[in-house]
């Protein structure tokens, strides 16, 4: 990593208040921008997050904003209503109240003398997810965004479902994270001493967990349209430079924005990397000049200048290499490829029956998993940690029915969405059949490459619940996640088989099990063709003046100098226990998400979150999930903030049932103390 401490202009740094169209709420920012701005204007840039800007996001903050200022951008960091220290309460994630204020928040900045009028958004996760659902707003001023590890689909490819199915690990995870970030109180030194802790507890008496609202609505009904860009992909006018990474969670994204978005209008990045800025050097790497890359984005399209970019391809892609088992690599073997169009004409689909040669018989297999399959799932969200990404799947594989290809005699390269067409039978009305691709080297390693979730439920729609009839074959096709690996020869293509997937995947209420016809099922693959990469770069030079797709070495402002503390006693990010006599098999994941830090100011900033997963091989209502979080805040004998958050989700056969309670305290007096219990039917979960 370089840090850039000069730059060709100079830089200040402003906390100010932008005001609403409500004329009652100020939301609180702070703006990085050259000291001549004024007179020599500039265009600016957007990030827009409730996750506060004067101490989660700091550390980045300070590496990111002050870069863009030096190149000649008003970089501006916004805490959202009633997170951070901004006025009002907190509402629900993208609700309408948020994204308009992201408007007038944009349509203020154009309006500023330092301004020329052109603005931008950027951000990863949730500032990814407002950029897209702002632009599809199209505000006037915004002309070009950047999207990092977002979706524009809320409800089938975000942290509530997927495939029409609960996702069990991120679902409770992520509303029990969100009820302890949103508890947090504004800074007495952004708000006033006064007027911090009324503020606070205005907050608090508003609070109502995520996961009441999430789990009322298990289909895709117009809760989830709304924010979901994937609706309605001609809203957006603004240019789209849509990044992401193989393992993050939302990948298909990039693919699906280059696939419906005009060539003039969009251009798609996606690396190896973990759901992290992809500058940052968090494994997996390698890692890019993601800011220089983002600002020949900026310069082309807010200040007119020909950078070259929209002469790159349309979508980038790092191939992955073959890589053995690991739940960390600090560099994943591989090379960029790049396609002008997607679908790419370089990607043609190959289609392996499952009842072929390999697969040791074609008659009908039956599934029935032990409901701990998914323990070695590895992180919903890799966060670039040392537990984050799958270990050898080989004892996954053993909990599910699996069909192995013959060993490959040629090296077989993939890039897209795979797809999997299964023939079967439920034998219960409600079920999920889960696949995963793997790929098994000679030893029986087993490295999961992709991998794909149905609930039956939402075959003929995600938008309905329609129930099997058991004794009736049917045949379903989904698609498992994009993905970019190369198979060697040598290796066998394996496809797992699970009706669980237990913590990622809520199960059913009641035991269940699949039949599965080999002969008339198949995998699908996005297979690319090796020699495209000669034509393209013959191509490139002859017509385009292109030459192979490279990036500079990752650069940034100074970093904040922040301390950081481990804790005493160190605990495992992931432990795995089976109680024998019970049959109980438990998960506890330490989320790390930073942990406990000291600022150059003096603010302590204390932080432990613990989240846990129980369930029974033999009973699917056993399972529960919990998040458990500590936070506190002090600077000095000035200020002591703490929050103490626990959520807890079970479930019976026809309802869920959610248990939720919070305690805040100032100075050890208590400030605001609340619990929460709902329940709602299983529609479709």
């Amino acid at each position: 990593m370089k840090y850039r401490e000069h730059f060709d202009r100079q830089v200040t740094c402003e906390d100010v208040w932008i005001p609403t169209q409500d004329g009652r709420t100020h939301l609180h920012a702070r703006i990085w921008r050259p000291t001549d701005a004024e007179t020599n204007p500039v265009p600016a840039l957007l990030e827009y997050l409730p996750y506060r800007k004067t101490d989660w996001t700091a550390p980045r903050d300070a590496q990111r904003h002050p870069w863009y200022a030096g190149h000649g951008y008003a970089s501006v960091r916004v805490d959202i209503r009633g997170h951070g220290d901004s006025e009002g309460t907190p509402g629900d994630e993208y609700d309408a109240q948020e994204l308009a204020d992201g408007v007038d928040v944009v349509n203020w900045l154009a309006e500023q003398p330092w301004c020329t009028g052109k603005v931008g958004m950027f951000g990863i996760s949730w500032g990814g997810f407002n950029s897209l659902q702002i632009a599809a707003l199209a505000p006037e001023p915004l002309k070009a965004i950047v999207t990092v590890c977002s979706t524009d689909d809320r409800y089938d490819n975000d942290v509530h479902y997927t495939g029409g199915a609960v996702l069990g690990i991120d679902m409770l995870a992520w509303a029990g994270t969100m009820l302890a970030f949103a508890a947090r109180p504004p800074d007495p030194t952004s708000v006033g001493k006064d007027r911090w802790l009324p503020m606070w507890r205005e907050r608090l008496e508003a609070l109502d967990p995520f996961l009441h609202t999430w789990l009322a609505h298990q289909q895709r009904d117009d809760y989830w349209r709304h924010g979901s860009v994937c609706e309605d992909y001609t809203a957006i006018d603004a240019a789209v430079l849509a990044v992401g990474g193989w393992n993050d969670p939302y990948r298909d994204t990039v693919l699906r924005l280059v696939e419906h978005l005009p060539d003039d209008r969009v251009r798609g990045i996606v690396g190896p990397w973990s759901h992290q800025y992809p500058d940052r050097g968090l494994p997996p790497g390698p890692a890019i000049g993601f800011l220089q890359e983002t600002l020949r984005w900026w310069d082309q399209h807010l200040k007119g200048e020909d950078t070259g970019i929209m002469r790159e391809p349309k979508l980038r892609a790092w191939l992955n290499d073959p890589v053995p088992p690991a739940t960390s690599y600090d560099v994943m073997p591989g090379r960029w490829v790049g396609d002008d169009n997607w679908p790419s004409p370089s990607v043609s689909w190959d289609e392996r029956t499952l009842g072929g040669t390999g697969t040791g018989a074609a008659a009908p297999v039956l599934v029935r998993s032990p409901q701990h399959t998914g323990l070695d799932a590895g992180r919903f969200f890799p966060f670039g940690n040392a537990s984050d990404l799958p270990p050898d799947q080989r004892e996954e594989d053993g909990r599910s029915v699996c069909f192995d290809s013959a060993p490959l005699d040629a090296r077989v390269e993939i890039l897209g969405r795979p797809r999997v067409r299964l023939r079967l039978d439920s034998a219960t009305p409600r079920a999920h059949v889960v696949a995963r691709v793997c790929d098994v080297a000679p030893d029986g390693s087993s490295t999961l490459v992709t991998r794909g979730v149905l609930n039956l439920l939402s075959r003929h729609g995600r938008d309905r619940a329609v129930e099997w009839t058991p004794g009736t074959y049917e045949t379903v096709e989904f698609e498992l996640n994009g993905i970019g690996y190369a198979f060697p020869p040598g290796h066998r293509i394996r496809v797992a088989v699970s009706d669980t997937y237990w913590p990622w995947v809520w199960p059913h209420g009641e035991r269940g099990q699949l039949t599965v016809l080999p002969a008339e099922s198949a995998l699908l693959l996005p297979v690319r063709d090796p020699a495209s990469d000669e034509h393209e770069d013959e191509h490139e030079y002859e017509h385009e003046g292109r030459g192979p797709i490279r990036f500079e070495e990752p650069e940034q402002a100074p970093p904040l100098p922040v301390t950081y503390e481990r804790p005493a006693e160190a605990t495992p990010e992931r432990l795995v226990t089976y109680d024998v006599a019970k049959g109980e098999w438990t998960l506890e994941v330490d989320p790390n998400y930073g942990g406990s830090r000291v600022y150059p100011d003096g603010l302590r900033y204390e932080e432990s979150a613990r989240e846990t997963y129980r369930i029974r091989a033999d009973d699917p209502l056993s399972a529960v999930a919990v998040s458990e979080w500590t936070i506190r805040l002090r600077r000095g004998d000035d200020w002591d903030a703490e929050i103490m958050t626990r959520t807890e989700l079970r479930a019976t056969a026809t309802e869920f049932i959610m248990d939720s309670r919070m305690e805040t305290r100032a100075d050890g007096e208590t400030v605001v103390k609340r619990a929460w219990h709902r329940t709602t039917p299983r529609t479709s979960a």
